[in-house]
């Protein structure tokens, strides 16, 4: 059952703009914090590899939106921006009663997110990563895209469950598609999920690029290199263009590679976040 215990794992929630904000957790409350962002799926995609950053001394923390997941509350289309959502995350950090560093990891939007929050200096950042991430004109991808404009709600969760067959690759059984697809049985996820489409604009990607070109804190990027959208080329860009950042490539692993390999990301990313406060090595 997703949220049962996995070893150190377990859900916890805090109330953030009145509503309950959900999150996975792992290791001791006073290591180290990793925030944790999802885009289009959510808190389940970090779930492979909380126990490898908790192994190494940290404390995971991988959070559910506003009306995704487990989290309480609904998105609107004013509240769905990347903007608004980095926003949200820094009264979320501020409600856990966090005011020290905050490593930071993004996936799919959940990237462009944190990108926001480091290239503003929302946060105080020390290491950042991105798997699999939006990146500059890369998103939104087609399956999302045909929501920006409304739709029936109903169709939703079939086309989750389509881009999670594909996206799952070589490990999608049946249970797992059905255990990543449940939260969008409930409409009010699946009306959020469009607003989040509806707000999916590389805009938000592209006008952070300066700002990130200037930034020194050692970054990684993990990549399965079979995304069809979220392409191993952006990543390639990004990490020749961006300073202090490096790039390690998942063969046989599509847009969630913590699932195709969640020991190689775990471990990776676990030395990385608990590593000493330098740039990281290219030879990754």
């Amino acid at each position: 059952m997703l949220d049962a215990p996995r070893l150190t794992v377990w859900r916890s929630t805090v109330e953030v703009d009145g509503h309950p904000a959900s999150y996975l957790t792992a290791g001791r409350s006073g290591a180290p914090p990793v925030l944790m962002l999802h885009g289009t799926y959510w808190s389940r995609v970090w779930l492979p590899v909380l126990d490898h950053l908790a192994g190494a001394g940290l404390r995971p923390i991988a959070v559910d939106l506003p009306g995704s997941g487990r989290s309480g509350g609904e998105l609107v289309a004013d509240a769905a921006t990347v903007p608004a959502l980095a926003d949200w995350a820094t009264r979320f950090v501020s409600a856990l009663g966090l005011s020290g560093p905050i490593a930071l990891a993004g996936h799919d939007i959940g990237g462009a997110i944190a990108q926001h929050l480091l290239a503003h200096d929302r946060l105080h950042v020390p290491r950042f990563a991105l798997v699999n991430s939006v990146l500059y004109d890369s998103w939104p991808a087609p399956h999302v895209a045909q929501f920006r404009d409304g739709g029936a709600d109903e169709a939703v969760l079939i086309g989750r469950r389509q881009a999670l067959e594909r996206v799952l690759a070589g490990v999608a059984t049946e249970s797992l598609i059905a255990e990543y697809a449940e939260p969008w049985t409930d409409e009010r996820v699946r009306r959020s999920w469009m607003a989040l489409a509806g707000a999916a604009d590389s805009r938000y990607t592209l006008e952070l690029v300066p700002a990130l070109q200037r930034s020194v804190t050692p970054k990684l990027l993990i990549w399965g290199e079979d995304d069809l959208h979220e392409k191993v080329e952006y990543a390639e860009r990004f990490a020749a263009e961006v300073p202090n950042t490096a790039l390690l490539r998942i063969s046989h692993a599509d847009h969630i590679p913590t699932e195709n390999n969640p020991d190689e990301v775990g471990r990776a990313l676990a030395a990385f976040f608990a590593g000493p406060p330098r740039s990281p090595s290219p030879d990754l």
